[in-house]
């Protein structure tokens, strides 16, 4: 969405952005893409640009619509990468100088592997019933 906005005049960008938030505001892949082709329609001719790059990445944006369990507030943002780097940042303040880069690398490993267990067993994105029930419909479809 970011790169799609670049191309769009600044007096122009709030209320294109807000009918570009409704696409993936969407429950399901299929209106999220009839909401994506009247943005389309409606600002082809203004923005040829931005439209461009939406048609050119709309199929890969949308894919997460194919998990009907997945938590949307937490993909539509970068708070827990920030999180993640902010995290970083404040533990290898807190040690100062590194002897060596290894030393760094093992630090920042080792909470990485932490955050990754504490991810898997309690805060993902997507249950393994949601994913296996969605192989399973895959396999029927098949």
């Amino acid at each position: 969405m970011r790169n799609i906005v670049i191309h769009i005049p600044y007096k122009e960008k709030e209320s294109f952005a807000t009918k570009l938030k409704q696409i993936w505001y969407q429950s399901e892949q299929e209106c999220a893409k009839r909401v994506a082709l009247l943005v389309i329609q409606e600002y082809q001719d203004r923005f040829p640009q931005a439209i461009a790059l939406l048609e050119e990445g709309l199929e890969d944006s949308l894919q997460f619509l194919a998990f009907p369990r997945l938590d949307q507030r937490k993909t539509s943002s970068t708070n827990s990468l920030e999180r993640i780097h902010k995290e970083i940042r404040r533990r290898t303040r807190v040690v100062g100088i590194f002897p060596t880069t290894d030393s760094y690398l093992r630090l920042v490993t080792n909470y990485l592997i932490e955050y990754t267990e504490d991810w898997m067993s309690s805060k993902k994105y997507i249950s393994s019933e949601a994913i296996t029930e969605q192989q399973t419909e895959l396999l029927k479809i098949v």
